[in-house]
């Protein structure tokens, strides 16, 4: 099945293009081809992008729910359709399913339903990202205190026992010792620094563990602050980490966002959701650890006060940093796919358009409202 995409701007390299046409076979792009090329005739189907802006499908590393459900609530591959089904919508074609704090038979489950989805070819899921129970109580937001600890041994090995997928682990570096950082490393698990009351020297000792990025930046870590510079300063100033931020105009001021995007190298930065289960859903409300959490105005709380996740989904996400950050959509959209992509290890087969990649697109109109996904060629 050939199938030939054209008539649309194609972030084909640097920047949009609308002089080329995407040939897709066996749910890879096979090419990325001038308008006039022999190879776009005799196409099985030809798809009309009708002027729309053509990107690489985004890639949320930070997903706690969608559709409905929580991954804390319902941990199996039912619940794993059911969210990215919901963030597909959006433009998502590529997630981690997020487990935030809980007992150690919880995570077990996750980490199995996970390596069941992704043996089952569930479209989207690309691994775990397991924030908590490994973080601090003074920077714990919304997570349940009485759930953290510090992992042993064979904690570590479940942890880290997803064998055919991505897993990111989000921990405090102050409450677990170097040493299991650099096994976690060594186990093959990627380490983010978050819900961290660390110092800054603390953080430095994480990062020559191995921690190479850092979870919801500016939310539940410690400021920067002129002779204190915490867990914002160490990861302003490390040129080899990535940060992911919440761009939804609530938890993090646009001006903050755009000194990080200042002081960070370029590709350094991706967009992440946060997002709970009413993204891709009619209920506003979900129930985490026995509490019922409402969406007010778009805003997700608990009833101390605490933000909750997150309603955000990607391509308003994108939307926020075109228009708050300023930033162009070619930039926004790498922030979305492309860096993402290099963060998990996954730049060689995700994050572009361009041949050899998987065929994972998302199609946006000139108002930025998607219009269609594909997952490995298939439409939505």
């Amino acid at each position: 099945m050939r199938t030939v995409l054209r008539n649309g701007r194609i972030l084909a390299g640097e920047d949009f293009r609308d002089d080329v046409a995407v040939v897709v076979e066996d749910g890879r792009v096979a090419a990325v081809v001038a308008l006039d090329d022999p190879q776009l005739a005799g196409a099985d189907a030809v798809v009309d992008l009708q002027g729309g802006w053509l990107m690489p499908g985004f890639i949320d590393v930070q997903v706690n729910g969608g559709g409905g459900a929580l991954f804390n609530n319902q941990t199996d591959v039912d619940a794993l359709r059911t969210m990215v089904a919901g963030h597909r919508k959006f433009g998502t074609t590529g997630m981690l399913p997020t487990l935030i704090s809980d007992d150690a038979e919880v995570m077990a489950r996750a980490v199995q339903a996970t390596r069941e989805a992704i043996a089952a070819q569930v479209p989207g899921v690309l691994g775990i990202h397991l924030e908590g129970p490994y973080i601090a109580p003074a920077r714990k937001g919304t997570h349940d205190a009485g759930k953290f600890r510090v992992p042993d041994a064979d904690e570590v090995r479940m942890a880290t026992s997803l064998d055919n997928g991505v897993t990111l682990i989000t921990l405090a570096p102050e409450r677990v010792p170097a040493s299991t950082i650099r096994q976690m490393v060594a186990n093959g698990a990627i380490v983010a620094a978050g819900h961290t009351a660390a110092s800054y020297e603390e953080i430095r000792t994480g990062l020559e563990a191995g921690i190479t990025g850092f979870t919801h930046l500016y939310n539940a870590m410690t400021p920067l602050q002129g002779r204190e510079p915490g867990v914002v300063g160490a990861a302003l100033e490390d040129a080899d980490s990535w940060c992911g931020v919440i761009v939804d105009g609530v938890h993090v001021h646009p001006a903050s966002l755009r000194v990080a995007l200042a002081a960070k190298p370029r590709g350094k930065m991706l967009l992440v959701t946060d997002a709970m289960p009413m993204v891709g859903s009619d209920n506003p409300a979900f129930e985490l650890y026995g509490e019922v959490i409402t969406a007010v105005d778009g805003v997700v709380r608990n009833a101390a006060g605490a933000l909750a996740g997150s309603a955000l989904d990607m391509a308003t996400a994108v939307r926020n940093t075109v228009h708050l950050l300023g930033l162009p959509l070619a930039e926004a959209s790498r922030m979305a796919s492309t860096y993402p992509a290099q963060f998990l290890g996954l730049q060689d087969r995700y994050g572009h358009i361009a041949a050899g990649y998987q065929a994972d697109f998302v199609l946006l109109d000139q108002t930025l409202q998607v219009q269609a996904t594909w997952i490995a060629g298939q439409r939505d």
